[in-house]
């Protein structure tokens, strides 16, 4: 009876295992329901190729920014993505995911501008886009300050509040996409994810893993201190 039980035991925990990481995908297939909302204030801790850093958010600053990067991170999205755009002394971008699949179905997942409340300094993050009501998935993080992005629509809803000597240590030697640098080119990581970033840029830094934790205070914390 008790080698049955054991046995029981072992088969459930590596059904757990299996079935866990296939539960995130599946919800990331379906944007619609990825609509959470996110808590006032929480913090995102980054444990990259590079080291460890946490970014804290404040929802009040983009609520829609804020809930569409919540609900990302707790689905796992961007876990082993690239850091795949460092520009030096500008910006660290990232949130291309490695699965072509998800890329293609988050392409359309566009959300509506926020009003700019923050502006871009040092340290803050804010999602990328194309043009009003264009924001899905990527995010950069400022290298400096680029309030001149404040009056284009670019609107932070977080700002790292540790780790920042991380973040500047990520590899840039690829540095822009061409012609500007010879980094990737968005439309290839689109068609065919991380196969194509570690194929031709095996520098790159990535995501380890992203973690939510709530209610802590930092952002505001992290602002005071500025």
């Amino acid at each position: 009876m008790m080698k049955n039980l054991v046995t029981k035991l072992l088969m459930l925990a590596l059904v757990v295992l299996v079935l866990h990481p296939v539960a995130a995908s599946e919800a990331l297939m379906d944007p619609e329901k990825l609509n959470a909302t996110a808590p006032d204030q929480f913090d995102v801790s980054f444990e990259t190729s590079k080291g460890a850093f946490v970014l804290s958010v404040t929802r009040d600053w983009a609520p829609s920014g804020a809930d569409r990067f919540y609900n990302l991170v707790k689905n796992g999205f961007y876990d082993d993505v690239r850091f795949f755009r460092i520009v030096p002394d500008f910006v660290v971008q990232f949130g291309m995911s490695g699965d072509p699949k998800l890329s293609e179905i988050w392409q359309q997942a566009q959300i509506k501008d926020d009003p700019v409340k923050e502006s871009n300094k040092a340290g803050s993050i804010t999602f990328a886009m194309s043009g009003p009501d264009t924001r899905t998935t990527q995010v950069f993080i400022n290298l400096r300050d680029n309030t001149r992005l404040d009056g284009m629509g670019f609107s932070p809803f977080g700002v790292i509040s540790e780790g920042m000597d991380v973040v500047t240590k990520l590899y840039s030697g690829y540095g822009d996409a061409a012609p500007r640098g010879r980094g990737p080119n968005q439309g290839q990581i689109k068609m065919e994810g991380n196969a194509y970033l570690d194929a031709s840029f095996p520098e790159l830094d990535k995501i380890v893993k992203a973690t939510i934790s709530e209610g802590k205070p930092a952002a505001a914390d992290a602002a005071k201190s500025e």
